[in-house]
């Protein structure tokens, strides 16, 4: 066997087989903290449609008609405190034809609930999105709606704000947040 010279590279060896790894373990039901299981008890108690998601810990799902969805949006304000709007955002659900409407509520005045995270959430029918404004609950949703009306096509029903926000004052395409959007050039 002959020394390696200096400043050369021996070839790497063969990786040695490894095993298969163990098969994962089944996942099991996260657990449901108290809190967010009180939170969900008291919604569904007076909106047993409302479909509950618990998503992790400090953060509830809540899925509405939007029929209810302004009730449900007052119910959570002034008898849960849930009196911030931080985002409000949209999934294209191309396949099922349904866009969703989601607002991402928090506290800032209800101690207890300044760490967690309530998302409301409704569907609409993707040719004719239109939702009721949740303004009237929340001032703040204002920019959010507007943003989603623009880039998703949402007519938020009750939001004063129409017209272009953030796309230029002559944009006719669809709204590009669409998952069918084909912007110009591809």
């Amino acid at each position: 066997m002959s020394k390696p010279t200096p400043g050369t590279q021996q070839p790497a060896k063969p990786a040695a087989p490894t095993a298969a790894a163990p098969p994962s373990p089944p996942s099991q039901p996260k657990p449901e903290p108290a809190r967010a299981k009180k939170l969900a008890s008291t919604i569904t108690a007076q909106f047993p449609d409302a479909k509950v998601d618990y998503l992790r810990e400090k953060r509830l799902k809540v899925t509405v008609s939007s029929a209810t969805i302004k009730a449900v949006a007052t119910m959570v304000r002034d008898d849960l405190g849930f009196d911030h709007p931080s985002a409000v955002s949209g999934v294209d659900w191309i396949a099922k034809n349904e866009i969703e409407i989601i607002y991402f509520i928090g506290s800032l005045t209800r101690e207890g609930l300044r760490d967690f995270v309530l998302a409301i959430a409704e569907r609409v029918p993707r040719a004719s999105p239109v939702a009721p404004s949740l303004i009237d609950v929340w001032t703040g949703v204002e920019y959010h709606e507007r943003e989603s009306q623009e880039m998703l096509g949402i007519d938020f029903k009750g939001n004063p704000f129409k017209g272009h926000f953030l796309l230029p004052e002559d944009w006719n395409d669809m709204p590009p947040l669409r998952k069918d959007y084909v912007s110009p050039g591809r």
